[in-house]
């Protein structure tokens, strides 16, 4: 745990909402189950309504699962796990509540504890919250003392000058080494997966360039709409909610040099050098779409502007695609197309390597040249890895057709595939900065899209309309053809 202490305090601000109660609360369960958690420790939710110990405990049970507990013991250790959960209720921006909690946990403590603060919370109480939290004396600073920590969501800012800001005035109070900027996306198995794959296989390194990979296709779907959340997504859209965080991210993973090392600094050093590449797109490269009424199966949904939390008039995008293209040598002339879109036909997200035809290929001859290779990395759902290769069809006739060579997680592997939210709690509380998002890696990001952002608000640009339950607007098809891009 520590070099200082043993005892782990973990605070949960907003713990009253979606994401503490589905996501957070059950990921640290399940930390809990496996033996992750030191002997001493303590949880505290903090939020604005009111609920007592045992209500907050209630709330809890309700999502927590047994998955790495024989059934027969999952009831015991709910509740030894509840038994150290604790409710602190007051304003997110109030130096007395925090004040307040600060006496709760010194009480349960029993001496000096490293600290864990997770921001369960809109954006737009980071930085009040974060100035609260240090008002209180709540952080500790030095070398000889038990460590502070603090884990804050995307979206960080809307675009580089609110980032920058946000940076600012959380670094008042927690340093940067004790920040962790959380994408969730990166703590899932496929993509902690994805250096593995390219690194400790020798196969894939010498064709992992220009001269082999016509173009890259990195993908994200949703099946649903945004169902009452309107009001926190009209206020972002797909670009700043999903393509500017999640996608890029896994673009960087996927395009960045070796780094030098496996640890923390030099995997993020990699990613940042692979993003200040990155040509920032025009409002040319792009297609924006807003989902209107559709059905799936037989059931019908409203449109976006239909939701009562949003806006009848607004030109927020469910949909985006883009063209971006990387300045580099190893990636010179190659398209990368990012996609991410609510209201679609399906739920799925995955990487997707097009490699080139085989030059002079000589079975071109036998009923049409055969299908280039691709590489599909399926993040979710059905976690997996495809390879497409040629092959001849068993038979007297000479045949050739495409198949994947296919590793299926649930079934190459018996182990219980962790959540995201416990791959990256485990990693806060052991120190491990690897898939958390540095300064200037954020800065990056930013300044990929945040000209286009502008250029889109200032013309005030229309999405062009799609049907919920469809594969999206038609200009992305449009923009597939001019690259290139056949359709998955």
């Amino acid at each position: 745990m520590s070099d200082q202490t043993d005892n782990l305090s973990i605070v949960v601000v907003g713990a009253s909402g979606d994401l503490a109660r589905k996501k957070i609360f059950p990921a640290l369960f399940a930390l809990y189950s496996q033996g992750f958690l030191p002997k001493r420790f303590n949880i505290f939710g903090f939020a604005r309504s009111a609920f007592s110990d045992e209500e907050f405990r209630n709330r809890i049970t309700e999502t927590l699962t047994c998955r790495y507990t024989p059934n027969v013991s999952c009831q015991d250790r709910m509740a030894e796990f509840l038994s150290n959960c604790r409710y602190v209720h007051g304003n997110y921006d109030s130096r007395d509540a925090h004040l307040d909690l600060y006496e709760a946990m010194r009480k349960v403590e029993g001496g000096p504890a490293n600290r864990i603060f997770y921001m369960a919370i809109p954006p737009s109480l980071f930085a009040q919250v974060g100035s609260a939290i240090g008002g209180a004396g709540l952080v500790a600073f030095g070398p000889d003392l038990p460590w502070s920590r603090v884990v804050i969501e995307k979206p960080f800012g809307k675009d580089r000058e609110s980032s920058d800001l946000l940076i600012r005035e959380m670094a008042k109070v927690f340093t940067e080494e004790q920040t962790y900027r959380i994408d969730h996306y990166l703590g899932k198995e496929v993509i902690e997966n994805l250096m593995v794959l390219r690194f400790a296989n020798l196969i894939f390194e010498p064709i992992w360039n220009n001269m082999y990979i016509k173009n890259v296709q990195i993908s994200w779907k949703e099946d649903i709409g945004v169902e009452g959340r309107g009001g926190y997504f009209d206020e972002f859209g797909i670009i700043r909610d999903v393509m500017q965080n999640h996608l890029v991210q896994m673009l960087a993973l996927t395009a960045m040099e070796p780094p030098v090392g496996f640890e923390a600094g030099h995997i993020r050093n990699e990613k940042v050098k692979l993003l200040h590449s990155l040509v920032p797109p025009t409002i040319d490269d792009m297609v924006l779409g807003q989902y209107s009424a559709g059905s799936i199966k037989g059931r019908a949904f409203t449109g976006y502007t239909g939701d009562k939390s949003v806006a009848k008039d607004s030109r927020t995008p469910t949909f985006a695609a883009c063209v971006v293209r990387i300045n580099n040598r190893r990636w010179d002339g190659v398209p990368v197309l990012l996609s991410a879109g609510k209201g679609l036909d399906a739920r799925m997200t995955e990487i997707r390597i097009q490699f080139k035809e085989a030059p002079g290929n000589i079975f071109c001859e036998i009923g049409g040249c055969p299908e280039p290779n691709q590489l599909v990395i399926r993040v979710q759902p059905d976690e997996a890895i495809h390879f497409r290769i040629v092959s001849k069809v068993p038979g007297l006739q000479f045949a050739l057709e495409a198949r994947d060579l296919d590793m299926q997680y649930k079934t190459a592997f018996s182990e219980t595939i962790p959540d995201a939210y416990e791959n990256l709690l485990l990693d806060v509380i052991c120190g491990n900065k690897s898939l958390f998002i540095r300064n200037d890696e954020l800065a990056a990001a930013w300044d990929i899209f945040t000209p286009v952002l502008h250029e889109i608000d200032k013309r005030a640009a229309a999405p062009e309309p799609y049907a919920f339950g469809s594969s999206g607007p038609a200009g992305c098809m449009k923009l597939r053809e001019r690259l290139g891009i056949a359709s998955c």
